[in-house]
């Protein structure tokens, strides 16, 4: 009960700073600086918990405060804090509810007893193609057997392509505003499509059994 009372206080604190701090919270983050940077970080983790704001939307805006490379670190720093704090509060914090919740979702479940046999893979293969939207990974990661080493280690590099292309199309905004659109339409439409392929596949074996 203690552990569920301090997670669940925890969680609100997230979403609470989120919810009325964003606006301030975004002006820092425009500033520049250090004191920008860890800001950024901070909102970078609280969307993961909370979209507050697109995730596209917010790496692009500190690629274009920091710079691409800066911009890379700072956003992949967040994220990893982000999604490690839900691994965890998923694994310590609810685990007895989250697993009530996952019952009514036989799939889920197919995927969990896909992940206990090909971890790293597995969910290196979510962050690359997010078929499987991320804070549910997080939960499924939470509550299984997955150390937390190879969650860490597969997240951070499946994570790196999509803030990679994100933070460099933000640090051209300023300059070439058509090449940033350009480039974040190209990304939207490439994993549309690699999703749309993959559910054609998955249809197509579920019809010919």
């Amino acid at each position: 009960m203690f552990k569920r009372i301090s997670s669940l206080s925890i969680l609100l604190v997230i979403i609470a700073v989120g919810l009325f701090q964003k606006d301030e919270l975004l002006y820092l983050v425009k500033q520049g600086g250090t004191l920008s940077a860890f800001i950024s970080m901070m909102l970078v983790a609280i969307c993961v918990f909370f979209p507050i704001l697109p995730f596209p939307i917010l790496a692009g805006i500190i690629g274009a405060v920091f710079g691409a490379t800066k911009g890379v670190c700072i956003s992949l720093a967040g994220a990893m804090i982000g999604t490690m704090g839900f691994f965890l509060l998923s694994r310590y914090g609810f685990r007895d509810l989250a697993e009530e919740k996952l019952i009514k979702y036989p799939k889920v479940q197919e995927y969990e007893e896909f992940l206990q046999r090909n971890s790293f893979i597995t969910i290196l293969g979510c962050r690359l193609i997010p078929i499987i939207p991320a804070p549910v990974v997080n939960i499924i990661c939470g509550l299984s057997r997955v150390k937390w080493l190879t969650f860490f280690i597969a997240s951070t590099l499946g994570k790196i392509p999509n803030i990679l292309i994100l933070s460099y199309a933000g640090s051209m905004f300023s300059t070439n505003k058509l090449y940033t659109f350009g480039i974040y339409g190209c990304y939207l439409l490439l994993i549309f499509l690699i999703n749309f392929v993959m559910i054609y596949r998955k249809s197509a074996r579920n019809s010919v059994k």
